[in-house]
């Protein structure tokens, strides 16, 4: 298991124009108001909602759960800030890692819709494949999306992951399970 450089809270990554850090309890407020206000824009590529999704407790379990990931090593959540204001735009997770022979980790990630199709989220992901290799220690970054996501396909073929498949059925998303395009940045091929 590699260490993790980390702050206070947790590790940061910076970049020119964002930065990434771990969500904590005092974001609870901005990042209801951000999704709350993005949730019709974020329905067709998330899993549906509970019914409590928005509460102070349903933010803390998902701090904890979080915290917990962390910990063990198995994944880690940044929420995404722009630079000189630190406003909240979205949120990108680091979840499934596998060490051993593998050596790989996924990637999910989300704007909220005032933020979408203005360069944060290809910024983010440029900051953070290089943090999944170099200090996480990963060899291999996976991703998924919707076929209908034509969005993040750019995102990720922009940020040099390579299309490598589809799995059917893949995952359950706005209460259907859906066929996903299959993804992955490879750390040699970004350093070639």
């Amino acid at each position: 298991m590699r260490s993790v450089p980390l702050s206070e809270s947790g590790p940061l990554v910076r970049g020119d124009r964002v930065w990434l850090r771990v969500p904590q309890m005092s974001d609870y407020a901005e990042w209801a108001q951000l999704r709350g206000m993005s949730q019709e824009f974020l329905r067709p590529w998330e899993p549906e909602w509970s019914y409590d999704e928005l509460t102070r407790s349903a933010y803390r379990r998902r701090l904890r759960h979080y915290q917990r990931d962390m910990r063990d090593g198995v994944g880690y959540a940044f929420f995404l800030l722009r630079n000189g204001d630190n406003k909240l735009l979205g949120g990108a997770t680091l979840t499934n890692a596998r060490r051993g022979v593998s050596q790989s980790i996924s990637i999910g990630y989300w704007v909220g819709a005032p933020y979408s199709r203005q360069g944060y989220m290809t910024a983010a992901l440029r900051i953070l494949v290089p943090f999944v290799f170099d200090t996480l220690g990963f060899h291999r970054l996976e991703a998924a999306c919707l076929p209908t996501n034509e969005a993040s396909r750019r995102l990720l073929e922009s940020c040099g992951f390579l299309h490598e498949g589809l799995a059917r059925k893949y995952l359950k998303i706005n209460g259907l399970w859906q066929d996903h395009l299959l993804y992955a940045a490879i750390d040699d091929n970004l350093r070639s």
